[in-house]
Order: structure tokens, then C-alpha cells, then sequence
């Protein structure tokens, strides 16, 4: 189950700011053709607007074809459709099978875990700005004494001290 899940993972990709899944690769997890699969999803358009499904745009699959040399050998007409998690959310139910709820749950899985670790990500990021703040401050205020401690000494390099002179002066 561990494997499949980290298989899974590796399918999810991030465009236009999301997680999102190819229908190449979702048509492979359900055992059904991307023709079909598109299909259904197109017989079924009302449930998937465009925050759960779009089309690559022409740069995006160039990009993503430059990336994976699997992409590569992907030679249809059309460019993909890509699901976010609630479109593949939806395509349990447009997919109405056993495969593809059993697929749908361990696909949801992984996007909880994805969540949960980005949301301690962004825990740790504060805590690191947090104490990237606490560190500048000491330092403004150290600086302060450090530039203290410098002008003093540049003063006493300018302006020894004068000492006074025991014994005899020969200078005269």
C-alpha cells in the first residue's frame, strides 16, 4: 500500500499554483483510456468548472514535456486535461467503479498528507522569519555597542593619551 501511495505522489505535479494530476495518468490509476476517460468527464462538464479541470495551455505541456522524458513519447492531438484534487474528487463519481473509489481514497490520502506537510512547512517558515527577526534585532542593537567600542578606540589612535615624562628631557 506504502508503494502505491509513493507512486501516486509522484504523479502530482504543481501548475498555475496547484496540485494537480494529468488524465494520462489517472486514465493508468482507473484502468480506462484517457479517451474515455475525457469522455466521461466531458458528458459530465457541469460537474468539473474550471477550478477542478482545465487544459494545459501550449507553454505549460512544452514545460512539463521538457521535464520528463515519459512526457515526450505522449503524442496525441490535444493537449492534457489536468484535475485538481476536488475535479479528481468529482471523477469518483463520474467513474462509478470499485477501482476507482478504491484509487479515489488512496489519491485523497495523499493529498492530506501533501496538506498537512505543507502546513507544517509554513509553521517552520515562521518560526525561521521569527527568528531571523530576533536575531536583526540583536544585532541592531549589538551593532550599536560594537560601533560604541570602535569610535572610542579610533579616538585613543588619534589622540594617545599624554603621559608624563619622569627623569630628564634631552630634546632642549
Amino acid at each position: 500500500m506504502a508503494n502505491k501511495l509513493v507512486h501516486i505522489q509522484e504523479m502530482i505535479y504543481e501548475i498555475r499554483g496547484q496540485k494537480i494530476m494529468l488524465d494520462r495518468d489517472l486514465s493508468v490509476l482507473y484502468g480506462v483510456e484517457i479517451k474515455r476517460l475525457n469522455e466521461s468527464v466531458k458528458r459530465n462538464i457541469k460537474r468539473f468548472p474550471s477550478e477542478f479541470m482545465f487544459q494545459l495551455t501550449d507553454e505549460e505541456w512544452a514545460n512539463l514535456r521538457s521535464q520528463f522524458a515519459t512526457f515526450k513519447k505522449d503524442t496525441r492531438k490535444y493537449k492534457p486535461y489536468v484535475f485538481t484534487e476536488h475535479g479528481i474528487l468529482m471523477l469518483s463519481s463520474v467513474l462509478n467503479s470499485d477501482r476507482a473509489i478504491d484509487v479515489n481514497i488512496q489519491i485523497m490520502k495523499i493529498f492530506v498528507q501533501m496538506r498537512h506537510y505543507t502546513l507544517s512547512q509554513n509553521s517552520t517558515n515562521v518560526q525561521i522569519d521569527e527568528l531571523r527577526k530576533l536575531l536583526m534585532l540583536y544585532i541592531e542593537k549589538n551593532d550599536k555597542r560594537v560601533n560604541q567600542i570602535i569610535i572610542a578606540l579610533n579616538n585613543l589612535i588619534e589622540q594617545p593619551p599624554k603621559i608624563k615624562s619622569i627623569g630628564f628631557n634631552t630634546n632642549n
